[in-house]
């Protein structure tokens, strides 16, 4: 009887590890999943659609050549689809805020040197981000990116 309460405890005690073994892993936070390089898949103006990679007819061919720097925190750099270059500092607020402060050069029509984004999805190898701050750069539209990461 001894032999067999102790079969049973050290099998009760090995199921009960391999449960807490597999509990899965948990996801990093946003703050971590946005640190990449990312690149132009497709932008939209306002819901109409300026630039989709690999398109031959894009509105806003620029956007080729786009890519938005987020691997360095707390700098971002940024080139636009114009091919002017960026820099400032991002910071994330909350799982759903992207935030860019001390923008260098100066943003035409931008004189608080900051640009705020709602972030719509992450995953591994995509961002879609909203810019909510308007630019006179982008006629004052606002701006959807869906972003990937080669």
């Amino acid at each position: 009887m001894k032999k067999t309460s102790f079969t049973a405890f050290l099998s009760a005690i090995a199921v009960i590890g391999l449960l807490m073994g597999c509990s899965g892993s948990k996801t990093p936070p946003v703050s971590e999943r946005i640190a990449k390089v990312w690149t132009a898949s497709k932008i939209e103006w306002n819901n109409v659609t300026v630039y989709t990679k690999g398109a031959t007819s894009n509105v806003r061919p620029g956007y080729a050549n786009y890519q938005l720097n987020l691997s360095a925190a707390p700098t971002v750099t940024f080139t636009d689809f114009e091919g002017t270059s960026f820099t400032g500092q991002y910071s994330v607020p909350s799982d759903t805020q992207l935030s860019f402060s001390n923008i260098s050069p100066p943003i035409s029509g931008n004189t608080t040197g900051k640009l705020d984004f709602t972030i719509n999805s992450i995953s591994d190898n995509e961002l879609v981000i909203t810019q909510t701050t308007t630019t006179q750069k982008t006629g004052g539209q606002i701006v959807k990116y869906t972003l990937t990461n080669p």
